[in-house]
């Protein structure tokens, strides 16, 4: 088999995480002062945290403190593990993310769009998980236990955001009994939609498996190799309709290389023949893009 070799990171591979690290950091913190704060929910996560804390200084100490230095402090942990175990370029733009939403959440005007909960809860939800979604595309994060999320899932190649909705419930029950439970319950609402919003669109979590039936595999496989650096498997096949000897391919990749991955088959066979299923899950060795 041939060597993958990664390819370098370019300069307008760095250009692009900034702008989208800008743009979910704006979405975050817009999203915080016009829904979040407007229907008094609690995101949950450590932006959650932050949020209690700040509210519990100034409703029993009569203390303002400005949000950006709390969530800060509290995202100083999660960051050393970003560095540590996930990577320095990831963990670096996380953290440009988190002091840019948390001054910009300082900075925005509050805005009041609507006041039915309901519609605040499903809104705010998309929005907060569109804004994740942006930050993981840049190859980036909002911080906090979204660092957990992607640890998990490069150790244990699964997809871990139901359990850090697990964690934001803990978050969202302390939230209830300082501020009521009916903002919580609300809550835990929005922590639902926003954790489903990340799951639809943040492809890269999730693995498919293709069978690829063909008569130029060795063309296909080398070529797939290149662009994924995922292992193929061959087995042979006997058509039920002409009775010909062919090759069937099998191989495991992430939903996001779908579209390129067809594209190159295609290109080295159009007759191939391609069935794609989902993986609900795998186990062993799975090649993950560094972040």
């Amino acid at each position: 088999m041939m060597k993958y070799k990664e390819p370098r990171e370019t300069g307008l591979g760095y250009v692009k995480s900034l702008v989208l690290v800008v743009l979910a950091a704006a979405l975050l913190a817009a999203n915080i002062k016009t829904f979040v704060r407007a229907g008094n929910l609690v995101p949950g996560g450590l932006t959650g945290l932050s949020l209690v804390i700040q509210r519990s200084l100034f409703k029993f100490g009569h203390i303002k403190v400005p949000y950006a230095p709390i969530n800060i402090i509290l995202n100083l942990i999660p960051a050393y593990i970003g560095v540590k175990y996930i990577s320095k370029r990831f963990t670096g733009f996380s953290i440009l993310m988190i002091f840019l939403s948390s001054f910009m959440v300082d900075l925005f005007p509050t805005i009041r769009i609507t006041t039915d909960p309901l519609l605040i809860c499903v809104f705010g939800g998309l929005l907060n998980g569109l804004a994740i979604t942006i930050a993981l595309i840049g190859r980036a994060s909002s911080g906090g236990t979204d660092f957990v999320a992607v640890f998990l899932n490069r150790k244990y190649n699964i997809s871990s955001w139901n359990m850090i909705l697990g964690f934001n419930i803990c978050v969202l029950i302390t939230a209830g009994l300082l501020f009521g439970f009916e903002a919580s319950l609300y809550s835990i609402i929005f922590q639902f939609v926003s954790t489903q919003t990340i799951q639809t669109f943040h492809k890269s979590d999730h693995q498919i498996t293709m069978f690829i039936i063909t008569n130029k595999p060795k063309l296909i496989e080398d070529e797939m190799f290149k662009l994924t650096n995922h292992g193929i498997t061959q087995l042979n096949a006997v058509g039920a309709y002409k009775h010909e000897e062919r090759i069937m391919l099998f191989t495991v990749i992430s939903e996001d290389e779908l579209n390129d991955a067809t594209r190159v088959i295609m290109k080295c066979d159009p007759h191939a023949f391609i069935n794609i299923t989902n993986s609900i899950a795998v186990k062993g060795k799975f090649y993950q893009k560094p972040l």
